[in-house]
């Protein structure tokens, strides 16, 4: 059976050094991850906020693009206690009908030999650069392809939520390929090879009038420019998935399928993992998907937090003595780890078996 491990949470927004003393971090959570060598790399969403020294007012970290330094930070304050002033979302500030993030997020390089015990980097692995990353980057991928590590991520601006694609070989040096998708997509989850001669991704469309958010397959020549989208799954009614879906690890190719690990929402449970299996040779076709979810919200630390009961898979990496570790954003605030095997997740997505309820 997987277990979440006894250290757990692995990762809080104590054990990360904010990048500018007029910041806290208030979130380290929902890491990109996977193997570099002999090390688990993740890369931590790091969110921070101001420190505000009169309680009357509330604010707001934006990227300030008009500073010759582009990575400098505005911070916009507004009445708390105004009636044009809605903080009824802990994650966002409205004034004036605006919506603002009230926290704005980086990625963030942890390693670690054994998966659990991680050290962070004091600065900012990748930081906002754009108008379309004004109020963040966040909750990225990590998939490694021909030797390069590609690194999906969420871009939050005005212009709303977009998906963008950077790389590195070294984990050093990191080239920014801009966005791939526009708004209002993200969950954006890159396959590990082409398939039929074509690079693969997994994205998550928004809600529209005629159905909630789904899950989708597109294909590239080249990484940039995405086409031939195709559904791929949508919530179910009455099951652990029933009000949205995402994708979450990047997929693994296995003999019975590429298997995927993703989240989904219900009224009952909040956000959980789940697993399914997709066909090799026509990924936007699903072979098999688990009744019941891999790992739902029940210990406090996944309960309890800046956002309640979240459990938001986003890396799927091997130790290379057969277990695999699910990382995972719990709560909006810090990372969590369960253990399992390849076989027992197998075994999730075709019914078989529960594993962590």
């Amino acid at each position: 059976m997987a277990k979440r491990v006894a250290e757990n949470p692995i990762i809080t927004p104590e054990m990360v050094k904010p990048s500018a003393p007029n910041l806290e971090v208030i979130g380290a959570f929902n890491p990109g991850a996977t193997r570099f060598g002999d090390e688990i790399i993740l890369l931590l969403r790091v969110a921070e906020r101001p420190i505000m020294d009169d309680p009357d007012l509330v604010g707001v970290p934006v990227l300030n693009l008009n500073h010759a330094d582009s990575g400098r930070l505005e911070i916009l304050t507004f009445p708390r206690h105004s009636p044009l002033t809605d903080l009824s979302d802990p994650r966002a500030v409205v004034y004036e009908g605006r919506v603002y993030l009230s926290s704005i997020s980086h990625l963030r390089l942890a390693r670690s030999k054994d998966g659990v015990h991680f050290t962070i980097d004091d600065e900012p692995t990748l930081f906002p650069e754009t108008k379309y990353e004004e109020y963040g980057i966040e909750d990225c991928r990590i998939t490694p392809i021909d030797g390069v590590y590609y690194i999906s991520y969420t871009a939050v601006s005005r212009y709303g939520i977009c998906v963008g694609l950077a790389c590195t070989e070294d984990f050093k040096r990191f080239q920014r390929l801009g966005l791939i998708l526009h708004h209002e997509n993200k969950n954006v989850a890159l396959f590990p090879r082409r398939v039929g001669g074509r690079y693969v991704a997994m994205h998550r469309t928004a809600s529209s009038a005629f159905n909630g958010p789904n899950m989708w397959v597109a294909y590239s020549p080249d990484l940039l420019h995405w086409g031939d989208h195709q559904f791929l799954m949508a919530p179910r009614v009455h099951h652990w998935d029933s009000r949205r879906i995402g994708a979450g690890a990047p997929p693994v190719e296995t003999p019975e399928g590429w298997l995927i690990v993703y989240h989904g929402v219900n009224a009952k449970d909040g956000y959980c993992a789940g697993v399914a299996l997709l066909d090799l040779d026509e990924p936007h076709r699903v072979v098999c998907r688990s009744h019941e979810p891999l790992i739902a919200p029940t210990e406090d630390y996944e309960v309890s937090g800046f956002f309640e009961r979240v459990v938001f898979p986003t890396g799927l990496t091997p130790l290379g003595d057969g277990r695999w570790m699910v990382y995972y954003g719990v709560a909006d605030r810090s990372v969590a780890v369960a253990e399992t095997t390849m076989d027992e997740l197998l075994a999730v997505a075709k019914g078989e078996l529960a594993l962590t309820r």
